[in-house]
């Protein structure tokens, strides 16, 4: 058995901002008196330039500019972090859509998994399988209650232990090693999982946009949250903030209980 100290989460991919075609969309519209701010996220720049279009806001009102301007904006908010504070404050937040990250999720239990793949809009998922992955060293989380109790911590590492000599003693009954066809060996794998703990630790790659983020970091880092996926989101968010900060400007942790919070949480 393979103890695992800590879930860990890794930013892997994130979107970018491709300038030479926003540019040319600009030149097109009349040229407004608006370009991204280097100084900031591409993703920041995309969700401006996205809620800018929408309201033909990309600078006040010019009559030579038809296509870029909006009679109804006499003025406009300059810089990224006010705008994108005005957004998140008026609730818009269809725009924070265009933007998505993607993270790595390494020893996290299935437990943490059937949780986090509950949450559909915005979101994409791709789990270590295992039809295909052998399980003969079991890695296993202990939850904090768990390695605070002696008698419990030690029943738990009993039971994995007993199963990870059940996976090996059926991989010998079948002569898995013996077996050239994939497929067989894929079969009978899948036949073993049955016997698997859904503590077992694994890997899932996860991505979702922005808006699905704020969403997922107030429901599962909240104290009533089972406590791996607290930990697990804890870290998305904390990687949020910084890839981010104006888009989680209004996004606050209360160091003493782990909790992230939002000014504005229905956006």
């Amino acid at each position: 058995m393979r103890i695992i100290d800590q879930p860990k989460v890794y930013l892997v991919a994130k979107t970018q901002l491709l300038a030479e075609g926003l540019a040319a969309y600009l030149k097109d519209i009349g040229s407004p008196d608006w370009r991204p701010d280097s100084a900031v996220s591409d993703g920041e720049n995309l969700i401006e330039a996205a809620g800018r279009m929408c309201y033909r806001s990309w600078q006040p009102y010019d009559p030579d500019k038809p296509e870029a301007t909006n009679p109804n904006v006499t003025d406009i908010r300059r810089g990224n972090r006010q705008y994108t504070g005005n957004v998140l404050k008026s609730g818009h937040g269809s725009i924070l859509e265009h933007v998505c990250m993607t993270f790595i999720c390494r020893n996290v239990s299935r437990v943490f998994t059937h949780e986090l793949v509950r949450h559909r809009a915005g979101m994409a998922y791709s789990q270590e399988s295992l039809r295909y992955v052998r399980l003969d060293d079991l890695s296993f989380w202990f939850p904090e209650a768990v390695k605070k109790n002696p008698r419990a911590h030690e029943r738990f590492r009993d039971v994995v232990d007993f199963l990870e000599k059940t996976q090996k003693e059926l991989a010998e009954i079948f002569g898995l090693k013996e077996i050239n066809d994939f497929t067989t060996k894929k079969h009978l794998t899948s036949i073993f999982r049955r016997l698997a703990p859904i503590g077992l630790g694994t890997s899932i790659m996860v991505t979702g946009n922005l808006r699905a983020w704020r969403h997922i970091i107030a429901m599962r880092t909240s104290e009533a949250a089972e406590e791996e996926i607290r930990i697990v989101t804890g870290q998305i968010a904390q990687i949020c903030k910084k890839e981010y900060p104006n888009i989680f400007q209004d996004m606050t942790c209360d160091e003493s209980s782990g909790v992230w919070q939002f000014t504005y949480p229905k956006v």
